[in-house]
Parts: structure tokens; C-alpha cells; sequence
């Protein structure tokens, strides 16, 4: 029977209109929604590449993945969203060669609509952009969609998630801030588990299909906390990147 790229095409309908290109792309739909999806009940670890050592950013990212990290989190800031520069696309194109866990990146800029190509060619596997950035945001994120990432919606701490209500039917990722934006390091802000807990209850009641990403001051306690209220994607820059086993710190944020 003769393949076409790894598909038996003695599959495929005979004598009909259908083509085997049609036959891809119903294919290609069907495992992005499968991967959409998801169980929320399971923890994600997302390292935040932003902790790491910037001397040698593909031994770092290496090292985690190796530790047992789900995604890598790609922290983009452009100093004018945020009061902190770090990286662009093509640090996120160098580790889309250097590991093979998705890149998670968030775009902590002011224009995402603007530069949202060049992170999707850059490799990205999911694009987190803030509702607080000057950007047409159902458009955005469904641009994000529509390049075959996973669309994420971010929040401050000071915003509430009530300013989300239009956008949560069309995510697939919601990440809380649970620091202030643009620096590593600081404390966690226990307040933001409201809003935490009130998006798991509206997914609930809504039928909605989206992780709950958390970002910000998250070590075992409060990955322990944010689990608790309905989080299930964990990202953590100096509790990993700096621990002394950074296998041990991603088994504890689980």
C-alpha cells in the first residue's frame, strides 16, 4: 500500500474529492485540539529562563530539561512595558535548537501585536500576552491561534479578573502575576489566589479550556498554594535555576 508522509493512503477515501493534503490539515487540527484539551488536574513546571546564568543560556536550559521540566519559560521584556530589558527572538530561536520541551513564551512589551511574528517563527509553542499592553487583544490572541501556538492571557497583580471576562471563552492559557512584572526574585503576592481560585470556578462553570498559569515568588510552599486554588502550570526562575538540585525543586513545585 503505497505512504505518503508516514500515512497509508490506502486509508484515505477512493474514487472521492478528497485529497490527501485535506487529509493533513483535518489531521494537524485534531492534535492541536487534542493537545488544548489538557488535564488541568496535572502540574506543569516551567522553569523561567531568566533566572539562569545568561553566560550560558543553552547549557541552562539543557540542565533543566534534563532536571525534569515541562516547558521552558521564555520571559520577553522590552523595557518599556516593564522597567527591565532581557531577551527577543533570537534567544528563543537558540533554545528551540538547544531542548525539545515547549518554549512558553511571555511577552512582557508594549506593541505583542507587532512583534508577534517573530517570536511564532522563532519557534514559540505557546505566546502569553498582557491585557494591560496597547494591542487589540481578542485579535492578538487569535493571531497567536491561528500561527498554531497556544494563546495566553496575562494579568498584573493589580488587575482584575473581571477585565478578562470577554477573553477567557478564546484561551488556552490564563497566567496571574503573582509578583509585579519585570524582575525575578521578588515575593509572592498571596492575594492574587483569589483570582487564581475564581478563573478555576469559571472554567467549571463555563466549560472553558484553559491552564492557569501561575508566575511569581513560586517555590514548593506556594506551588502548594496555587495547586490548592486551581493552578496547574508552575513557573519558577530562582527556586530551580538556583537551587542545588534543580531536579529535587521541580519534583517539590509538583
Amino acid at each position: 500500500m503505497q505512504k505518503s508522509g508516514g500515512v497509508d493512503q490506502g486509508l484515505l477515501p477512493p474514487h472521492s474529492d478528497f485529497c490527501f493534503l485535506n487529509f493533513c490539515i483535518l489531521h494537524f487540527a485534531f492534535c492541536i485540539h487534542a493537545f488544548r484539551v489538557s488535564d488541568f488536574d496535572k502540574t506543569i513546571v516551567a522553569p523561567s529562563l531568566l533566572a539562569g546564568d545568561f553566560s550560558q543560556l543553552g547549557e541552562e536550559a539543557r540542565r533543566v530539561e534534563a532536571a525534569g521540566a515541562d516547558w521552558l519559560h521564555l520571559d520577553v521584556m522590552d523595557g518599556h512595558f516593564v522597567d527591565n530589558i532581557s531577551f527577543g527572538p533570537a534567544v528563543v530561536a537558540a533554545m528551540r535548537k538547544a531542548v525539545k520541551i515547549p518554549l512558553d513564551v511571555h511577552l512582557m512589551i508594549s506593541r505583542p501585536d507587532h512583534y508577534l511574528p517573530r517570536f511564532v517563527e522563532a519557534g514559540a509553542h505557546s505566546v502569553s500576552v498582557h491585557l494591560e499592553a496597547k494591542h487589540d487583544v481578542a485579535t492578538t490572541l487569535k493571531n497567536i491561534r491561528e500561527a498554531g501556538c497556544l494563546a495566553g492571557l496575562a494579568i498584573n497583580p493589580a488587575t482584575p479578573l473581571s477585565a478578562t471576562m470577554d477573553h477567557l471563552a478564546n484561551i488556552d492559557i490564563l497566567l496571574v502575576m503573582t509578583v509585579n512584572p519585570g524582575f525575578g526574585g521578588q515575593e509572592f503576592i498571596a492575594s492574587t489566589m483569589d483570582k487564581v481560585a475564581d478563573a478555576a470556578r469559571l472554567r467549571t462553570e463555563n466549560g472553558w479550556s484553559y491552564h492557569i498559569e501561575v508566575d511569581g515568588g513560586i517555590k514548593s510552599d506556594t506551588a502548594l498554594l496555587s495547586r490548592e486554588r486551581g493552578a496547574n502550570v508552575m513557573v519558577a526562575g530562582t527556586s530551580v535555576f538556583r537551587a542545588g538540585d534543580a531536579a529535587e525543586s521541580i519534583r517539590k513545585l509538583r
